[in-house]
């Protein structure tokens, strides 16, 4: 069990992790799938994406917005239909209507009441603007691979993190929901990672799976944020 006094940086994958990304991308395109005249599952689907967007990810840097173009082109490719340019960008529109999972909000307040909240994630800044208020709570710092210039799980997200963070990373605590993308990197940083499996016993997952022990596993943040945050502690930091 991680010593949860030992931490004063929580840092926060975003989408997938606080924002329900897989209903999200479902929510588009399965209808486009359905307007083309083809058919996929919700499984095949999810399992698909979590192949093409890691391949377009692949340097050299193209802004989140492009990398979701070229997925929703490339699944025109798999499924042999054709792509128009509004087809293409209406995946990354449609961020704008993701929303976060039902514990992120609660869980997000009651742990700003005791750390400093930061947010990696694979996205540009405009993209984020969009989903920051549905979140609950002012972050300290938000790293976006524009602002890298390059894509989760590689190490340069994570070091310009600790840049701005500019504190030892033994205080610092990443939460995720991807294997692939968040916690192994982190881990092979020397950074401790909460693994947020929201996957459970689904048969797919949008995210690429990885083989990596996580410093900690949890169901969702409800329960992150009993363990890190105590009940009592939370309600004194809410009477201050």
């Amino acid at each position: 069990m991680l010593d949860f006094s030992q931490f004063e940086w929580l840092s926060f994958d975003c989408y997938g992790t606080l924002i329900d990304w897989e209903a999200g991308i479902l929510s588009y395109l399965q209808p486009l799938l359905e307007r083309k005249g083809r058919f996929a599952s919700d499984e095949e689907v999810l399992t698909l994406y979590s192949q093409l967007e890691p391949r377009n990810e692949c340097p050299p840097y193209r802004t989140y917005r492009e990398v979701l173009s070229a997925v929703v082109r490339d699944f025109g490719r798999e499924h042999r239909f054709p792509v128009t340019p509004g087809d293409a960008a209406g995946l990354a529109d449609s961020i704008a209507k993701w929303e976060p999972f039902p514990d992120t909000v609660p869980a997000l307040q009651r742990l700003k009441s005791r750390y400093k909240l930061a947010i990696l994630s694979n996205i540009d800044d405009d993209l984020f603007a969009r989903s920051a208020p549905k979140l609950g709570v002012a972050f300290d710092c938000v790293v976006t691979s524009q602002k890298v210039r390059s894509y989760k799980p590689t190490a340069m997200n994570f070091q310009e993190l600790m840049r701005r963070l500019d504190f030892p990373r033994e205080r610092h605590l990443h939460v995720a929901e991807s294997l692939y993308h968040d916690v192994a990197p982190a881990r092979h940083l020397g950074i401790a990672a909460v693994w947020v499996n929201r996957r459970q016993n689904k048969a797919a997952s949008a995210s690429k799976l990885a083989r990596v022990l996580p410093s900690l596993e949890v169901r969702d943040l409800q329960e992150l944020a009993d363990l890190a945050v105590p009940a009592s502690t939370g309600q004194a930091a809410a009477t201050d």
